[in-house]
């Protein structure tokens, strides 16, 4: 005789239900609660360069420390511009910056789609040798460079920093060519019978396609720019060409570090990084997602 298991009645059933559901809150919570806490511990060197720009120059050296300041004093922000030719730096970093990422941006795209679209002999010969450029770490062509753009007379001028951007980057036409392969083929062949050549169809097809991967490009280029500070260290000599990743250090003598303007000048280094970041996130996540397609 074979016995038949009771089925489970609605309460039990409403039980276990409501046992899964107080278990997935807890979870919910307990990520929550990390994710919270990672982001205090991220934020924390964050906080205290705000906090000690806008402490008095004895807070700022006091011991113990202390994260927020007796005594709120922004006089600190006004000396950045008076101890320091600070807005000329700011120019100069400007000036590279924006030079850097067109530069990037066009001689990339440019390169990345020849390698993706236009077929050719020894191409993946060529590919690869790219990529082996970049497996070179740069203090082994540093010497060579300098004394090439030395014999040019382009030291302590903007050229060596910026000049190189237009020959293009290795990493960022592997990541655009990764994502020009991604875009569908019969593309290209129907502007082909529309009587499109290469030329039109990379930039009527393949750009407008492409924009949240060349904004993850500027966006890249722009930060490692901003915040380079070996380059202009070996190339400008005279303080009217600094960089802000230079001028930084006019705050630091040699018995004195100047603590309140130097983290204030910092918070201005930062702010710009912050907002692109910000606006153009949208796009450099998804330009990131997408650049893993095919090989």
């Amino acid at each position: 005789m074979e016995i038949t298991p009771a089925k489970p009645t609605a309460a039990v059933k409403a039980k276990k239900q409501r046992s899964i559901n107080k278990g997935r809150k807890v979870e919910k919570a307990l990520t929550y609660l990390l994710l919270i806490t990672l982001s205090i511990l991220f934020l924390f060197p964050f906080l205290w360069l705000i906090g000690t720009s806008v402490k008095p120059e004895n807070e700022a050296m006091a011991f113990p420390p202390t994260m927020l300041p007796k005594e709120w004093d922004l006089a600190n922000y006004k000396e950045v511009f008076t101890l320091v030719d600070f807005g000329q730096y700011y120019m100069n970093s400007i000036i590279v910056t924006v030079c850097v990422v067109i530069g990037t941006v066009v001689s990339s795209t440019l390169v990345a789609y020849g390698f993706a679209r236009i077929k050719g002999r020894g191409r993946n010969f060529w590919f690869v040798l790219l990529l082996g450029t970049m497996m070179l770490p740069p203090q082994v062509t540093m010497i060579p460079v300098y004394m090439i753009f030395s014999k040019l007379g382009w030291v302590n001028t903007f050229l060596p920093l910026i000049v190189p951007s237009f020959f293009g980057s290795a990493y960022f036409i592997f990541l655009l060519r990764q994502f020009f392969k991604t875009i569908p083929k019969e593309l290209e062949e129907s502007a082909y019978l529309d009587g499109c050549g290469p030329f039109g169809i990379f930039w009527r097809i393949i750009i407008p396609l492409s924009v949240p991967s060349i904004i993850t490009v500027a966006l890249l280029s722009f930060m490692w720019t901003w915040n380079d500070f070996l380059n202009p260290l070996i190339y400008l000599n005279d303080d009217s060409k600094y960089t802000l990743a230079l001028g930084i250090l006019q705050f630091k003598g040699a018995l004195l570090i100047q603590w309140g303007p130097m983290m204030a000048a910092s918070v201005f280094i930062i702010l710009p990084l912050i907002i692109i970041f910000f606006v153009g996130q949208k796009y450099f996540v998804q330009g990131i997602a997408t650049t893993g397609g095919k090989g």
